[in-house]
């Protein structure tokens, strides 16, 4: 059955944990379907993962809408969520509902997600009277690196973690959908999850949300450059790929590759 933002609610309604991935093509995303994944978010961290850029400031709407379409390609039931890359929706909420009804009628988007609290409230009405559903980002915001100098843990003072509340509960009242918290204290994630009616999914944010989002290629162990401390590594992928990859390169090498019943 097809997921939606009704399902994710109902979900945490009932207490069941919300399962999401992230994801940037088509036969990854097949494969996510076929594991029952709720939810793909295909996120702008494919500026680190799939484009070799330092941090994601420099992915465009092209990257996204690209990455967003050939994902929804590879699904049926999973709900598809895809990132609004920087300056795509700061400079005014005009900008921010064109760009978003871009990634929903080019990118095949289900629901939009920007990062920011209170400051982008009047972009998540203006999104969700548009018929189309939010997804907010709190707490690290990695869109805004450059302004808390570096990826910091969120919401460790008192008066940090009064503004993340305020946040939440500002961009649900604002309209959106659920909301996820990066890279903040356990019991405050726990705290914001009880006082909040939409779901949350965490990321480095403890085990007291109502989901939980990974990178694809952190889980997998394909991506070393940074591993955080909330990653757990749920396959070896990269040394497999690696062997297969120098195993291959063995067998051309010898001419044992291809062999007769391989050959036309």
């Amino acid at each position: 059955m097809k997921k939606t933002v009704i399902t994710m609610q109902e979900m945490k309604q009932k207490g069941e944990k919300i399962s999401m991935l992230t994801c940037y093509d088509y036969s990854t995303a097949k494969l996510m379907e076929e594991a029952e994944i709720d939810m793909i978010l295909v996120g702008d961290s494919l500026g680190n993962t799939m484009l070799g850029y330092e941090n994601t400031l420099q992915v465009t709407m092209e990257d996204m809408i690209s990455h967003s379409a050939a994902v929804s390609r590879g699904i049926i039931d999973t709900l598809l969520v895809c990132d609004m890359p920087f300056m795509s929706y700061q400079v005014s909420v005009e900008d921010a509902v064109r760009n978003a009804g871009r990634l929903v009628q080019e990118g095949h988007a289900e629901v939009v997600k920007l990062e920011g609290g209170v400051e982008v409230c009047p972009q998540i009405e203006a999104i969700v009277k548009a018929s189309i559903p939010v997804c907010a980002h709190i707490g690290l915001t990695p869109q805004s690196i450059n302004a808390m100098g570096g990826y910091k843990i969120q919401g460790r003072t008192k008066a940090a973690a009064k503004k993340l509340m305020e946040d939440a509960l500002a961009v649900q009242k604002a309209g959106a959908s659920m909301v996820v918290l990066e890279g903040v204290p356990a019991k405050l994630a726990k705290e914001v999850t009880e006082k909040l009616d939409i779901p949350t999914i965490g990321i480095g944010a403890g085990s007291g949300t109502d989901g939980q989002v990974l990178v694809e290629q952190d889980m997998l162990g394909m991506f070393d450059d940074y591993v955080p401390k909330f990653v757990r590594q749920f396959a070896d992928a990269g040394t497999m790929m690696i062997n297969a990859f120098a195993k291959y390169k063995k067998e051309v090498s010898e001419g044992t590759f291809p062999n007769e019943e391989e050959s036309y």
